[in-house]
């Protein structure tokens, strides 16, 4: 059935359509672009008569809105920040914490990383809300801190890694990982689990912390380094290292008797260094004394050898004068300390039998004088 287009424009009331009336409008109409500017016009004459608003009125305004662009381009930095101008997109230069100025928007655009502040990610466990403590309580992740030994042992290992971005690589950390921290975690928790797995339980629970921590820090750095990812590793600390909860009384009851074997063996080496000294000093005294021994001894063997040669001499010059002193010299020494009594054998004493008291003469008694002698013959 044909219909006609009974009037209207684009923007009117519409045709009516074949079944009556034409399309109802919905919504409100769009406003009219000349009606705004001929509105807007109308109030700039208001605001500046006389025709200003032809001439020098424009040029005002077109100066006021420069002017303000130009200054949109002031920025401040923060201390923990780096400024990152760009270029149409471009990293053209990083500027230091203070006021700062770039070419306005769309010219120039500035990020302002915080690439002063040292950052902390933690490994192996998490902090949650704690009702009951009011606060928050750690909470062991076993997916990331259990790890294999080299001699297949597992630890449970959790440890924080604390980054920052380079001064000098800013651009790289904003423009070549898509996301920093992520990325830290990921990289530290492989290279912790390789530098575990190339080592011994026992160095790891005891006393290899540094050696571990400075070998996961020096990968860490090396891997994010091959990245290009602009960022500064300062330190890796080991926080928990223990075995799993099922075994660790039966590891603690083997670390005690470990503990109580080196106080043992301390305290053996401390008293064989106390010892050893000491016996070192006797030995050595004994050395001494026989050495002076020894001196003494070749020296009076000397000068008794050196005295029976000058006798032997003056026994070749006079043989029985020396006979007869060496004889006396020695009833001398022999009977010098003895007790004596003597018999003169002379008539007067024929017929006497001599009576030796054996026992009072091996009892000591002091000397007697002479004329005791000669009553005691009687």
């Amino acid at each position: 059935m044909p219909w006609k287009n009974q009037g209207g424009g684009p923007w009117g009331s519409g045709p009516k359509g074949p079944w009556g009336s034409g399309p109802q409008p919905v919504g409100p109409r769009p406003p009219d672009l000349e009606d705004l500017l001929r509105r807007g016009q109308d109030r700039l004459q208001q605001i500046m008569p006389g025709g200003y608003f032809s001439g020098i009125g424009i040029t005002l305004i077109v100066l006021l809105i420069v002017a303000f662009w130009l200054l949109s381009g002031f920025f401040r930095v923060q201390s923990e920040e780096l400024g990152v101008v760009l270029r149409f997109g471009k990293h053209v230069r990083t500027v230091q914490p203070g006021l700062n100025y770039h070419l306005p928007y769309p010219i120039e655009t500035v990020l302002l990383p915080k690439a002063l502040r040292v950052n902390t990610i933690s490994i192996g466990m998490t902090l949650i809300d704690d009702p009951a403590r009011r606060g928050r309580s750690i909470r062991d992740v076993p997916e990331e801190s259990l790890m294999l030994t080299g001699d297949e042992n597992i630890v449970d290992v959790d440890f924080t890694v604390l980054w920052r971005i380079k001064p000098d690589g800013v651009g790289d950390f904003l423009f070549n990982i898509q996301n920093p921290e992520g990325t830290v975690k990921a990289v530290s928790e492989s290279a912790m689990r390789e530098v575990i797995g190339r080592s011994q339980i026992q160095p790891i629970l005891t006393g290899a912390r540094n050696v571990t921590e400075q070998g996961v820090q020096e990968l860490i750095q090396r891997t994010l380094d091959s990245y290009g990812a602009g960022i500064q590793v300062t330190q890796v600390q080991m926080q928990k290292v223990d075995p799993p909860a099922q075994v660790i009384d039966a590891f603690r009851d083997v670390q005690a008797a470990r503990a109580n074997l080196e106080q043992l063996q301390n305290e053996a080496q401390t008293y064989a260094n106390q010892v050893v000294p000491q016996a070192r000093g006797r030995s050595a005294k004994i050395l001494q004394d026989a050495e002076g021994y020894k001196e003494q001894a070749v020296a009076e063997a000397k000068g008794q050898s050196a005295r029976f040669l000058k006798v032997y001499e003056e026994y070749k010059k006079a043989p029985d004068v020396t006979r007869e002193r060496i004889y006396l010299e020695t009833m001398e020494r022999v009977l010098g300390g003895a007790d004596k009594l003597v018999y003169d054998g002379g008539p007067s004493g024929q017929g006497i039998v001599p009576y030796l008291p054996l026992g009072e003469l091996t009892t000591k008694r002091p000397p007697t004088t002479g004329p005791q002698s000669s009553g005691g013959n009687r």
